[in-house]
């Protein structure tokens, strides 16, 4: 038996892991590039070419068009204004309702309220993280207008189910797609089987330009509206033959030429970026799936899975280890982790109170649904019990690292009776 480091041992790794280093000299260059021309937006709140952005912006929209396949895609200044474009371009009116998941960016659940829509929440299945079918069948009404799936931790979701139910119920699919940039589902990138999907570029994912987004579609419509709402589209609307006015008033979303220049060099080596992240979890995957009560993340068939997060199922009934507690014992060991992840949404004070825009509690003044505990009791357990979560993204993790990581996982698996009368402050 081995001392564990959260009893006074040596831990597995003897140095603390370091982050990635996401900006090079190519990163470097494009922005000087960019300084050096003086144009840092090439935005005009006003008709003509430069409505639609600078050299770098509109660079950026056809490459990003080009790898993904899709017909047209608008940048923003972050996925949560793509969000905000794509949920206002399918004219979400007060009231309507839009289906979402309980486990996400709280970014994703918002963006309906900018509207005046109606979250409504169905549960995940526990094996994708993502939403159940069935559950998002459920709680169709006459009053749904969309659904807002997210590929979340970079599982593609159940897609073409999805995409089937809301062809059956004439409703839009919205695929929030910022974790999972490469993800795939049979022949068809994720972020392409919904009628708009939202990538993000903030710091924290796979490629970056500290903030931006990018929203894609196939229809030219669609691309037209999210142009006009992230562009002051009021002043516009007629030049443009906007016919439908609907929610079409514009805000500032848009993004400046040195962010594009930034997300123009990551996405020319995209492959790379997400591939190193993606061996970092096969590896933990294939060293740990047979450790008791330990659930590592699973590959469906015809799927690539891109690892946001590398997030386990743990079950401490097979064990007799609180998460916790093993939690506390992987981190001495210099693995790092979280629990948990994300409370379920709809336990946010805005949802308990049901207020949001103004003092009355508009929008929630146009429903009678109520967000109270249990209302998607997988969430909730997941969220509770059972998630631990390492995020690739984050690290600069050699094999040797890898080795350390796995070697810490198994040292606190094999020393298990060390941890079972062990109580955190």
């Amino acid at each position: 038996m081995t001392e564990l480091a959260l009893l006074g041992g040596k831990p597995a790794l003897s140095q603390p892991l370091t982050a990635y280093p996401s900006i090079q000299d190519k990163e470097i260059n494009a922005v000087m590039d960019v300084m050096k021309s003086g144009v840092l937006s090439g935005f005009f709140g006003s008709p003509g070419p430069k409505f639609m952005g600078g050299e770098q912006v509109q660079a950026l929209e056809k490459e990003w068009s080009a790898l993904y396949g899709a017909k047209r895609s608008i940048s923003v200044n972050s996925a949560t204004s793509g969000l905000h474009a794509a949920i206002g371009a399918i004219g979400i009116s007060p009231g309507d309702e839009v289906i979402v998941p309980p486990v996400t960016m709280s970014a994703t659940v918002i963006a309906p309220l900018l509207y005046g829509g109606i979250p409504v929440f169905a549960d995940i299945d526990p094996d994708t993280f993502c939403l159940d079918p069935q559950k998002v069948r459920e709680q169709i009404t006459p009053k749904t207008r969309a659904i807002i799936v997210v590929n979340l931790f970079g599982n593609p979701a159940p897609l073409e189910e999805l995409r089937q139910i809301a062809d059956e119920h004439g409703l839009k699919l919205i695929e929030d797609n910022a974790q999972a940039p490469l993800g795939r589902l049979a022949d068809r990138y994720c972020g392409l089987w919904g009628d708009i999907g939202i990538f993000s570029l903030n710091y924290h994912k796979h490629i970056h330009s500290g903030e931006g987004g990018i929203c894609v579609t196939q229809d030219d419509n669609l691309a037209d509206r999210m142009a006009l709402i992230r562009n002051h589209g009021e002043n516009v609307a007629l030049d443009y033959g906007c016919d439908d006015l609907v929610n079409c008033f514009g805000l500032n979303l848009r993004m400046t030429e040195l962010s594009a220049a930034v997300a123009r060099t990551q996405l020319s080596n995209i492959e790379a970026h997400v591939q190193y992240r993606e061996r970092i979890a096969k590896r933990l995957s294939a060293a740990t799936r047979h450790l008791p009560g330990w659930t590592v993340p699973e590959e469906r068939e015809d799927t690539r899975h891109n690892y946001y997060m590398w997030t386990v199922r743990y079950d401490e009934s097979r064990t007799g280890v609180p998460r916790d507690v093993l939690s506390k014992a992987l981190l001495a060991e210099g693995f790092e982790n979280e629990t948990g992840y994300i409370e379920p949404i709809y336990m946010l004070p805005l949802f308990q109170k049901r207020i949001a825009m103004g003092r009355d509690g508009f929008p929630f003044t146009l429903t009678d649904r109520q967000y109270t505990k249990g209302l998607c009791p997988v969430a909730e357990r997941l969220y509770e019990n059972e998630v631990i979560q390492f995020q690739p993204p984050n690290y600069s993790v050699s094999d040797e690292q890898i080795d350390g990581l796995i070697a810490a996982v198994l040292k606190v698996y094999d020393n298990l009776d060390q941890l079972k009368d062990v109580k955190l402050p």
